[in-house]
C-alpha cells in the first residue's frame, strides 16, 4: 500500500517541524524545480530566479509553524515565491557604473539563430504584458499558467469562486491580446 501524496506531505511536514533535516532536504528536492521555474517565468533571469528561490525557502522555513495545511504545500510555497518576486521588483536598486574597476563584465549573450531571438523577444513581450496586468489578474494568470496551480486552488487562495477565477482569466486574456497587438516598445 502506497502513501497518498497528501499523507506523505503531512509526514514530511511533521518530521520537519520535529527538526528532521533529511525531511527538509527531501521536501526541497521535491519542490525546488517547480518553485524555481515559477520565479523564472516571472523574471526571465536564471541567476535572479536562483536567488529568489533561495529567499522563498528561507521565508517558508521561518513561517512553517504558521502553515496550517489547508492548501497544498506547493500552493503555499508558490504564494511565498510570488510575493518574494513582487517585493524584489519593488525594492530600490543601487546603481553601479560599468566603468568602476570592480564592476561585472557584461557578456554578449545574443543568440546566433534569428528564430531563437524572435521567440525570446515574443516571450519577453508576453512577460512584460503580464506584469502590466492589474494585481488580481496578474496573480491569477501567473499562478495558473506559470505556477501550474489549478483554478480550484487559486479560487481557494483568493477566497472567491472558480467562476470568478475563470472570469479573471478571460479578462486577462482580453487585456493581454490588446497589449500584445501593440508594437513592442
Amino acid at each position: 500500500m502506497t502513501a497518498s501524496p497528501w499523507s506523505e506531505e503531512q509526514r514530511l511536514l511533521g518530521a520537519i517541524r520535529a527538526g528532521d533535516t533529511a525531511a527538509a532536504e527531501e521536501l526541497v528536492e521535491r519542490t525546488y524545480s517547480a518553485v524555481f521555474a515559477s520565479i523564472y517565468r516571472l523574471c526571465g533571469d536564471s541567476d535572479l530566479s536562483a536567488d529568489l528561490t533561495q529567499e522563498t525557502y528561507q521565508k517558508a522555513w521561518a513561517a512553517l509553524s504558521g502553515f496550517d495545511g489547508r492548501s497544498q504545500l506547493f500552493t503555499w510555497l508558490y504564494r511565498i515565491a510570488y510575493t518574494t518576486f513582487l517585493n524584489y521588483i519593488r525594492r530600490p536598486r543601487r546603481m553601479t557604473s560599468l566603468d568602476e574597476p570592480d564592476s561585472i563584465d557584461v557578456a554578449d549573450e545574443t543568440p546566433a539563430v534569428d528564430a531563437v531571438l524572435v521567440v525570446q523577444e515574443e516571450a519577453e513581450h508576453l512577460r512584460e504584458a503580464v506584469m502590466k496586468l492589474p494585481e488580481d489578474l496578474r496573480f491569477t494568470v501567473t499562478a495558473h499558467f506559470w505556477g501550474g496551480l489549478p483554478v480550484k486552488e487559486i479560487a481557494r487562495i483568493e477566497k472567491i469562486t472558480t467562476v470568478a477565477i475563470r472570469k479573471r482569466l478571460h479578462r486577462a486574456f482580453t487585456l493581454l491580446e490588446s497589449m500584445l497587438d501593440e508594437e513592442p516598445s
